[in-house]
């Protein structure tokens, strides 16, 4: 069985199943009646390059080294400015994917560091078309370069230069040229019958969003909508390829988030979290509450919807179980494998952690959530305009001052208050 993780920035809020006003994602909709939504999917950490490396260790940030330590609660992450990066010791899934002859590729974002021994094709991808990092910028190309775009080994370019972006208008036809990546990859492996896993990271919703010309405009949300668009049709035309290639029956693909939607470039570029609290660098359900899709089929029943508390370190297990390989027994791994799930809609019981950098800041077990500390942002970072939870401050909630709970909990009941706005 070959497999497929599409890892992109989205909210819970931005897909048509999950209750989008819009309903301008047609074919992630079809995706979900034909495959089985996961309402109550997490990932490892408000941020991406923790939950990247989440995703692809099926360990918790704090075990794989993307946390920190200096400044309590704070984020960690490695822009370009970061010399850190995935540590050798780090046992990636393409690496152990290998060992049952997989062909493994990672298309977009890498964000797990920037030099060479992060490389992607030192840590078991064969094939990278993509970046370390997001497409920041553009900048001052003698202090601070424009972010390198790589070919496997070579660097073939910067965005902005040789990629371009347009910030005025917001055009851009990164997502055209990473669509045909998957495509073409995905011919090529079916051509040779090879086993394959691709990683499906695109950034076009991180800001500064962009989508391709045709469509330019096209969304009631605004460019935020039209990225979402485009990353819609994307996904629409890989299935479709796989399904005309006859290796849909063969092929376990799984859509979901990085994190939450970013708001604090709402509402001109930001997301949607649905009815949850605040957004991506936080760790309020908005922050961590992912949308998340399987599709395999022939295999999982059409139309499931499932409440299994899941995370983005179980697609880890899972993929690692499909390919009939067993999780390392050396390390601690905090991802389960959700094929009884998934294929035979049963229920495991597991608990949901929130960090921020080297602070457990909250669990969830069952329908209920506790908060050991809670914080937004800063006062000083407030009053620069940024907002983690603009239009949604919730009293003694939504704090700009660290608040610890660790003696009596600020406990949640999620069924009946999704938005963390009654503490029980």
């Amino acid at each position: 069985t070959s497999s497929g993780v599409f890892l992109l920035q989205m909210g819970w809020g931005d897909l048509g199943a999950f209750g989008e006003p819009s309903k301008e994602t047609p074919n992630l909709d079809q995706m979900a009646a034909e495959g089985m939504l996961f309402l109550d999917f997490y990932t490892a950490n408000p941020l991406c390059s923790p939950s990247r490396a989440a995703l692809l260790t099926g360990r918790l940030p704090v075990r794989n080294g993307f946390y920190t330590t200096n400044g309590h609660a704070r984020n960690a992450y490695t822009p370009q400015d970061i010399v850190g990066g995935i540590p050798d010791s780090e046992l990636l899934l393409p690496e152990l994917l290998k060992k049952a002859g997989y062909t493994n590729k990672i298309i977009g974002k890498w964000h797990l560091g920037h030099r060479p021994q992060f490389h992607p094709l030192r840590h078991g991808f064969d094939e990278w078309f993509g970046s370390p990092n997001c497409h920041f910028g553009p900048y001052d190309s003698r202090e601070r370069p424009n972010i390198p775009v790589y070919r496997d080994w070579e660097m073939i370019g910067r965005y902005y230069e040789d990629f371009k972006i347009d910030l005025k208008t917001g055009e851009a036809n990164l997502t055209q040229l990473y669509l045909q990546e998957a495509l073409d990859f995905i011919s090529k492996q079916q051509a040779s019958q090879q086993p394959f896993f691709l990683y499906w990271a695109i950034d076009a919703t991180h800001a500064p969003v962009y989508a391709s010309k045709q469509f330019l405009g096209t969304s009631q949300r605004g460019l935020y909508g039209d990225a979402v668009r485009e990353i819609d049709d994307s996904v629409g035309r890989i299935l479709k390829h796989l399904q005309q290639l006859g290796i849909s029956e063969n092929t376990f693909v799984f859509f979901t988030s990085d994190n939450g939607a970013a708001l604090i470039s709402a509402p001109r570029q930001g997301g949607s979290n649905g009815p949850f609290l605040c957004g991506k660098q936080t760790t309020f359900e908005g922050g961590m509450r992912e949308p998340a899709i399987a599709w395999w089929p022939g295999h999982i029943p059409a139309g499931g919807v499932s409440h299994q508390l899941g995370s983005v370190m179980d697609l880890f297990s899972t993929s690692l179980s499909l390919a009939g390989l067993e999780p390392p027994r050396d390390r601690q791994i905090d991802g389960i494998d959700l094929l009884p799930v998934i294929l035979q809609g049963k229920l495991i019981d597991r608990p949901i952690f929130y960090y921020r950098g080297n602070e457990l800041m909250a669990v969830r077990a069952g329908l209920y959530k506790a908060h050991y500390w809670t914080w937004s942002n800063s006062w000083e970072e407030h009053g620069k305009g940024i907002d983690f939870c603009p239009g949604q401050s919730v009293a003694g909630v939504t704090t700009h001052t660290q608040e610890e709970h660790t003696y009596l909990p600020l406990l949640f009941h999620l069924g009946r208050d999704p938005g963390e706005k009654y503490p029980l």
